[in-house]
């Protein structure tokens, strides 16, 4: 073969790569638009992975948002045995996926539905998996907090959540990835926080009587911190944690030879908190119950984000 044939081959392929590249923009920008998402294909090993982190199990439901071929709400459920579904607005591609559902032998556990990821009741879900546009992330953001349950796993391929700072993410080698250069996919993973702003009071014996315990908590998103006091002392907050409904707080009370540390754990159901405390630093402490009320709600910082406005006649 002479080099002019080579040269125009080589030219050919090009102009065909830069006419897809300029297909994706366009779909993007189109999609972004409207406030969807072209389809783009997840690679099977970022599906693995991303039910991997999710810890999916025969106990899940899992729910798909713009579903595509359906791969992963096949894979959960072929592999580990999970129920859920997915929506995708192209008919063809629901078609697809309930094909593939049927032939894997998942389709009594695997189903897809043309549909508006807008208007899917997306509340029965265990794990939420997603892989939409940062502005559509974005967008839905505040339905998922209000929606789903606290402790929902969600999982987004290659986009976070802005604000919502991810409880793990990381990078891996995607070789079948149909977009980009590098063959890279990012893994963003959130566990939806209760709601744990407020405040809370509880009776617990310190010092051989009862003492009286206020705590004042702020939150935004998973992080919390706030004030606690006891029998009316300001305590020193050393550490607060939220990871869905479990909460754990330590705190000291006192100075010097008479400080006194606490360690609290538990779990947040409504406007009550049930586990257990125990004093750190004390040899053979044994754990005592630990029950709590809020007696005054207050909504978390995070629901007062306003999420970018969809363009007009885009819902």
């Amino acid at each position: 073969m002479n080099r002019t044939v080579c040269a125009a081959k080589r030219a050919r392929a090009a102009r065909a790569c830069l006419f897809a590249a300029a297909l994706l923009v366009a779909a993007q920008a189109n999609s972004q638009d409207y406030g969807d998402t072209p389809y783009v294909q997840t690679p099977q090993n970022v599906v693995d992975k991303m039910l991997e982190i999710a810890k999916v199990g025969p106990k899940d439901y899992v729910i798909d948002l713009g579903s595509g071929d359906g791969r992963m709400v096949i894979t959960a459920a072929k592999r580990y045995g999970a129920r859920g579904f997915g929506v995708d607005l192209d008919r063809r591609l629901v078609i697809l996926a309930n094909k593939l559902a049927a032939k894997a032998g998942v389709a009594d556990r695997a189903v897809f539905y043309e549909r508006d990821l807008y208007k899917t009741d997306i509340s029965r879900a265990t794990v939420l998996t997603i892989y939409l546009l940062p502005e559509v992330n974005l967008m839905v953001r505040p339905r998922l907090l209000a929606t789903l349950k606290p402790g929902t796993r969600i999982v987004s391929h290659d986009y976070d959540m802005g604000e919502w700072t991810p409880d793990l993410s990381l990078v891996l080698d995607a070789p079948d990835k149909p977009v980009g250069r590098d063959f890279k996919s990012k893994v963003f993973y959130w566990v939806v926080p209760a709601k744990a702003s407020g405040k809370w009071r509880w009776q617990l014996a310190a010092n051989g009587r009862a003492g009286e315990f206020e705590l004042t908590l702020n939150q935004m998103f998973q992080k919390i911190d706030g004030t606690l006091s006891v029998d009316g002392r300001t305590a020193k907050i050393e550490q607060a944690a939220l990871n869905g409904t479990s909460i754990s707080i330590e705190a000291s009370v006192g100075a010097g030879d008479t400080v006194q540390r606490y360690v609290f754990s538990g779990r947040i159901v409504n406007d009550r908190i049930e586990g257990q405390a125990r004093v750190k630093d004390v040899p053979d402490a044994q754990p005592v119950a630990w029950k709590a009320r809020r007696t005054e709600a207050v909504e978390p910082a995070h629901m007062a984000l306003k999420p970018p406005p969809p363009p007009p006649g885009s819902w």
